[in-house]
C-alpha cells in the first residue's frame, strides 16, 4: 500500500507537532516554512523540509505538491497569506487540504473557498479543557459536530463487575460504548456481556444532551 504523504505549510508551535506526529504515525511530511532557521531545524526531523513562499503558483508545482495526499496550511499569524496558500494548494489538485484558522472570520472564508476541514486549533482546546474541568469523570473530548460527540469516560467504582447489558447506556441515556481501554489493551465494539472494571476508559459517542445525563448518572451513583 503507497504511504500517505502530506504536505504541511507554516511549522510554527501547530504545525510543526502536527507534522512530528503525522511521523512518528509512518507518513511520509514536507514541510514548508519562509524561515530558514525553522526549517533548518526540522530538516532531520521530517521526510523533507523546504525553505519556499507558499504564496508562488510556481515554487509549489516545483515542488510537486500535487502528488500529495493532504495540503495542511498551518500559518498562525498572516491571514492573506493562509488564504493564498490554501487556494494554490486547492487548485494543484490535492485530494484533501486542511486549514488552520485563527478567527470565525478567517475560517468562513476558507470554508466559502472549498477548504475541505477547517481546524480552530486553540478553539477547539479551550472546549475540551472546559468540559474535563467541569466533569468528573471526563478525561477527552472531541466535537463531531454541533450537537455530537466522543468522550472519553473513567469508568467509576460503581460500574465495576456490571456488563453492558445491565448498563444499557443506548436504552437508558440515548448514547453508545463503542470501546473500552485497559491497561492490557482495548476491547473495540465490546458485546452487551463484557464487563466494565473500575479503571476502564469507556469511548462514548452520542448526543451532547445525552452524553451529558450519562456522565451525570455515574456521577450521582458514585456518591
Amino acid at each position: 500500500m503507497k504511504t500517505q504523504q502530506f504536505v504541511v505549510v507554516g511549522l510554527g508551535r501547530f504545525g510543526s507537532s502536527l507534522a512530528l506526529e503525522l511521523m512518528d504515525l509512518g507518513y511520509e511530511v514536507l514541510g514548508i516554512d519562509c524561515n530558514e532557521e525553522v526549517v533548518h531545524e526540522f530538516s532531520n526531523r521530517l521526510t523533507h523540509a523546504v525553505v519556499a513562499d507558499s504564496t508562488e503558483e510556481e515554487v509549489l508545482k516545483s515542488l510537486g505538491v500535487r502528488n500529495f495526499d493532504c495540503g495542511i496550511v498551518a500559518i498562525g499569524s498572516d491571514i492573506q497569506t493562509s488564504i493564498l496558500t490554501a487556494i494554490l494548494l486547492k487548485d494543484s489538485g490535492i485530494k484533501t487540504v486542511v486549514a488552520k484558522a485563527i478567527s470565525v472570520l478567517h475560517g468562513r472564508a476558507l470554508e466559502k473557498l472549498g477548504i475541505d476541514r477547517v481546524i480552530f486549533p486553540e478553539r477547539d482546546m479551550g472546549v475540551r479543557v472546559a468540559h474535563q474541568l467541569v466533569t468528573t469523570n471526563m478525561l477527552d473530548y472531541i466535537e463531531l459536530s454541533k450537537d455530537y460527540s466522543i468522550v472519553e469516560l473513567k469508568a467509576p467504582n460503581c460500574l465495576n463487575g456490571k456488563s453492558l447489558a445491565e448498563l444499557n447506556p443506548r436504552v437508558r441515556f440515548g448514547c453508545s460504548i463503542v470501546a473500552l481501554h485497559r491497561e492490557h489493551g482495548i476491547i473495540v465494539a465490546p458485546t452487551a456481556m463484557d464487563q466494565i472494571c473500575e479503571g476502564d476508559i469507556m469511548v462514548v459517542i452520542g448526543p451532547n444532551r445525552k452524553i451529558d445525563e450519562f456522565e451525570s448518572s455515574l456521577n450521582e451513583d458514585e456518591e
